[in-house]
């Protein structure tokens, strides 16, 4: 992805008000193992606390990697690109929410935000 960005192959269709969840891997582990205690059932999103919207994220992940700033493409152009599910992930999903996760697993992720996690990741 970084690659993509610093090459500016990776644009905001239309508007970017796609929402993501994102998570580190090592709170997915610390989730993962919560759920395989005894009693446990059911389906979590395994999520950070922070979802944001591609518009947001996109263009600060792309600061942090000193790539160029983002491209804007419009929905159409888009959609000949790279699909409709990439522009559907774009412009309409909806984050997930770690409520559940935290109510009945106890789990709380250690990067509550996706800038720590994208910050700490590109620094390794």
């Amino acid at each position: 992805m970084i690659r993509d960005l610093r090459r500016r192959r990776l644009p905001i269709i239309g508007k970017g008000t796609g929402w993501w969840s994102f998570i580190h891997v090592a709170d997915a582990a610390a989730a993962t193992l919560a759920a395989l205690q005894p009693g446990i059932s059911g389906i979590f999103n395994i999520v950070d606390d922070e979802p944001a919207q591609v518009c947001e994220w996109l263009p600060y992940l792309a600061r942090l990697a000193a790539a160029p700033a983002p491209l804007h493409v419009p929905r159409l152009v888009g959609t000949a690109l790279a699909g409709s599910t990439v522009v559907s992930m774009m412009t309409a999903a909806r984050a997930g929410s770690n409520a559940k996760a935290r109510r009945e697993l106890g789990w709380q992720p250690a990067h509550a935000s996706w800038r720590q996690g994208f910050a700490e990741s590109l620094a390794a």
